[in-house]
């Protein structure tokens, strides 16, 4: 355990030790924190992401600082922002200040200036967010909300939203989603029991859809309705 002390030197082996225990407190670490400050970068994550960074990093290339205390100190820093989150739960100033309510860009098919640079946002920006969501006209938007994670919500009006069927009053099947029980030759046996099936009822129904075995099979889904999808590699 010497590789997590001061030392004037390291050893290779060491260096190397140094780094994979970095990278497991790390991983560790990311799983404490959730997958949402994963996914958003909100304020408290971007402090969170900027501290571990430079606590970790300089120990990975200085030996003479000591990988033990990083790791107490990101601990810590791991430890605030749990209280944190937690406080903001509970103390509604607090949620409002980490976590601010969505910013109107365009109401009614009007653009809201003051909005747009009050989110430090350029009318270029806007119009690539647009065009990402597949709209060409501000004048189609009911509503545009600039979230606190960084995203664009968009309620188009009524007029150029998509007709459903229910709005023909159309009648529809239920939705079935399908879960792959074959991934890359492998039988998601796991999966496979969630439908409440075995691996020799998946084996007979592949030999009345395909001539292929398992092995050969890049991806197979399956949905609880028995419906099977074969792709072969």
């Amino acid at each position: 355990m010497d590789f997590f002390t001061h030392q004037e030197r390291l050893t290779a082996v060491q260096w190397v030790l140094r780094a994979a225990a970095a990278y497991l407190f790390l991983m560790l670490t990311a799983r404490l924190m959730g997958e949402r400050s994963i996914s958003q970068l909100r304020l408290t994550d971007l402090i969170i992401a900027l501290l571990l960074g430079n606590i970790i990093a300089h120990p990975l290339s200085d030996e003479e600082l000591s990988l033990e205390g990083s790791m107490i100190t990101s601990a810590s820093v791991i430890g605030l922002y749990v209280l944190t989150t937690k406080l903001a739960l509970k103390w509604s100033f607090l949620r409002h200040y980490l976590e601010p309510s969505p910013l109107p860009l365009i109401r009614s098919g009007q653009l809201l200036p003051k909005h747009l640079h009050q989110a430090r946002l350029t009318i270029d920006f806007l119009f690539t967010e647009l065009r990402a969501q597949g709209v060409d006209e501000i004048s189609k938007v009911e509503l545009a909300l600039w979230e606190p994670g960084g995203i664009l919500s968009l309620f188009l009006k009524p007029e150029y939203q998509p007709v459903t069927p229910r709005a023909l009053e159309l009648s529809t099947e239920p939705f079935h989603l399908p879960m792959p029980v074959i991934k890359d030759g492998q039988i998601d046996r796991r999966q496979l029991r969630e439908f409440g099936h075995t691996e020799e009822w998946l084996q007979k129904k592949l030999a009345e859809a395909t001539p292929l075995s398992p092995e050969e099979i890049l991806l197979a889904t399956l949905d609880d309705q028995e419906r099977l999808q074969v792709y072969a590699k």
